[in-house]
């Protein structure tokens, strides 16, 4: 982090301690006139190691953070929180969370310092009516969030909350269950799924990383179907992809990766496109193709 914004981050936790916190750190405003709406992102966040390196695909993370509206604050749902039930981070600062093990120092001297919003957090929780939410005080920003966020919002300005994934209930649930959410659209709030579509860790060649698109024949298969979907607005496929065959069971063999993508589509609306950027496969049975709806 640059100086300056390291003794910005300084500044706004010490106005917060004098009582100042929700004004100086909430930008969002449960009374706020409504706003142009917001577009939906899924981001393909890869490797925590985006965080600190420079490719393509943080490259990609930071066009779309300038081609966008900058939001009043963010709601990602990240593939690394899964919770038994619905939770939501309720904290004014969030910690940032280094889910990961085996890394470079570096990458764990990293922090994303963005305040949180308890007021957007109650809020969201009233929008959902189809299941009890549950304020979250310990969570703080995973690296689902905060090593693509970051690249977006460098200056950690944006409050961000996360909303977990309930592991209990089926891809259906996800789908309906975010589209409750399509009101913060218009007040500011821009909502992020992070994860990626084809992510099976226990296949990748990790002698291809370095190959530039490369992918298992299943790979680009699943890649191929789910982005005609996409692109079709066709979302029942999606949905039900363990009908879909072989190609996709392995590009998907446990949900939480593919699951964020569900909560975006849901989200959009008639007459929105979906466009795709950062479309790419990545160690064999990875990919980082990520999706923008306006």
């Amino acid at each position: 982090m640059k100086r300056s914004d390291f003794l910005k981050s300084m500044l706004l936790a010490s106005l917060a301690t004098k009582g100042m916190g929700l004004k100086a750190l909430d930008h969002w405003s449960k009374t706020a006139t409504p706003t142009a709406k917001m577009p939906v992102l899924f981001l393909g966040h890869g490797s925590p190691m985006n965080a600190i390196e420079e490719n393509e695909f943080v490259a990609g993370f930071r066009n779309i953070g300038k081609q966008i509206s900058s939001p009043r604050a963010i709601l990602c749902i990240s593939a690394h929180w899964e919770t038994k039930g619905t939770r939501i981070t309720a904290m004014e600062h969030p910690r940032t969370i280094h889910d990961f093990g085996g890394f470079p120092e570096a990458l764990y001297q990293q922090q994303y310092p963005a305040p949180g919003s308890p007021q957007l957090a109650k809020e969201t929780a009233g929008l959902i009516t189809s299941a009890p939410v549950e304020m979250d005080h310990d969570w703080g920003l995973d690296h689902g969030a905060w090593t693509v966020i970051k690249h977006m919002y460098p200056n950690a300005n944006v409050p961000v909350i996360q909303m977990s994934l309930d592991y209990t209930k089926p891809p259906q649930y996800h789908y309906e269950l975010a589209q409750q959410l399509a009101a913060l659209r218009n007040k500011g709030v821009l909502i992020v799924g992070s994860g990626n579509m084809v992510h099976n860790l226990r296949l990748v060649a990790w002698d291809k990383l370095q190959a530039d698109n490369y992918g298992y024949d299943w790979t680009l298969e699943a890649r191929e179907f789910m982005n005609n979907c996409i692109v079709s607005g066709s979302h029942d496929p999606l949905i039900h992809y363990a009908r879909q065959g072989t190609a996709l069971q392995k590009a998907i063999p446990t949900p939480e990766h593919f699951l964020p993508l569900l909560y975006v589509l849901a989200l959009q609306e008639k007459g929105e496109q979906a466009e795709l950027f950062n479309d790419k496969a990545l160690g064999g049975s990875l990919t980082m193709t990520s999706v923008s709806i306006s």
